[in-house]
């Protein structure tokens, strides 16, 4: 090899590997699942990839939200197990109902019906004096964090106790996401940074309507059964909350069999306008358990930050 050829060809090897460089560095970001599919390609859902399945993540396992509903002695320390009388010292001879415990408990009617049925019964709330259910420790500073990695579609579930600094990891659970967009600071169009939840939640039911995008719809054909609504940016935040919130996959409801199917398949997809979806089961467990507590979700883009 003459050196005139060695020269040349040193130069193209440098110019390569600034090529290179240039390109990792301004490489938009994409979730984990999809950054290595070109833009023709029909995006597979994160529970489908291989590289997700690679990718265990033993959290993932964890599940203590039902010791917040267990009378056992495996029950967590931030609840504790009442027995219901219809006559208590702190309304004053006054009968109490269930929603008095809610109320002085600050506990949702909701968390006490799962307790009181020992399964996912959100709805049945029918007590009878010596009935044991649990609630939250009255005087106990608490608040909920929810962490959304939109590189991996998971979100965990974690409780804080204020007073004392202890942060637990309750659950994680698989989501799904907005849309790609490749533009937007986030990758998708689910926002990144630190957003409150607000008081306005929704139920919804076979029947229930409103407007949507202009037009009439039964809501549980959109959201699901639950609607948990961003309420103010706190920290890091690329877009204002309103608009966005958590609510569950879209609902059917058969009129004739009263069967409610969900489209499940939505679970690590990213195709919403930009709310976080949750399966029903977990909607309504999640809603359960924070509607009567601050709590507080950060969104990032990846494991990495």
């Amino acid at each position: 090899m003459t050196f005139s050829k060695f020269l040349t060809r040193s130069f193209l090897l440098v110019f390569a590997g600034i090529g290179a460089m240039w390109f990792v560095k301004n490489k938009p970001f994409l979730p984990l699942n999809l950054e290595h599919k070109n833009e023709e390609a029909v995006y597979q859902t994160a529970q489908d990839s291989s590289e997700f399945e690679s990718k265990k993540d033993t959290a993932s396992e964890v599940d203590r939200v039902r010791q917040l509903f267990s009378k056992g002695p495996d029950r967590l320390p931030i609840v504790e197990t009442v027995t219901y009388s219809s006559r208590v010292a702190w309304l004053k001879g006054r009968p109490a109902w269930l929603a008095d415990y809610a109320s002085y408990f600050n506990t949702s009617r909701h968390f006490i019906a799962r307790s009181l049925n020992g399964k996912n019964d959100y709805v049945s709330q029918k007590v009878s004096i010596g009935d044991r259910f649990n609630v939250f420790k009255k005087n106990l500073s608490l608040e909920f964090h929810l962490k959304i990695n939109l590189s991996t579609a998971k979100m965990q579930f974690f409780y804080k106790n204020i007073d004392s600094g202890e942060e637990v990891l309750l659950k994680t659970y698989p989501i799904g996401l907005g849309r790609i967009d490749p533009h937007s600071p986030s990758g998708c169009l689910t926002p990144v940074g630190k957003f409150k939840l607000g008081a306005k939640v929704a139920i919804y039911t076979p029947g229930v309507t409103g407007f949507f995008q202009n037009r009439k719809i039964e809501m549980m054909e959109v959201f699901g059964t639950r609607w948990l609504p961003f309420d103010e940016e706190i920290e890091g935040c690329s877009d204002s909350a309103r608009g966005y919130g958590i609510h569950g996959v879209p609902c059917h409801h058969d009129s004739q069999t009263g069967v409610v199917s969900e489209e499940k398949a939505l679970i690590g997809d990213y195709s919403s306008d930009g709310c976080i979806r949750m399966l029903k089961d977990h909607i309504e467990e999640l809603f359960s358990i924070v509607i009567t507590k601050p709590t507080i979700v950060e969104i990032i883009r990846g494991t990495t930050e």
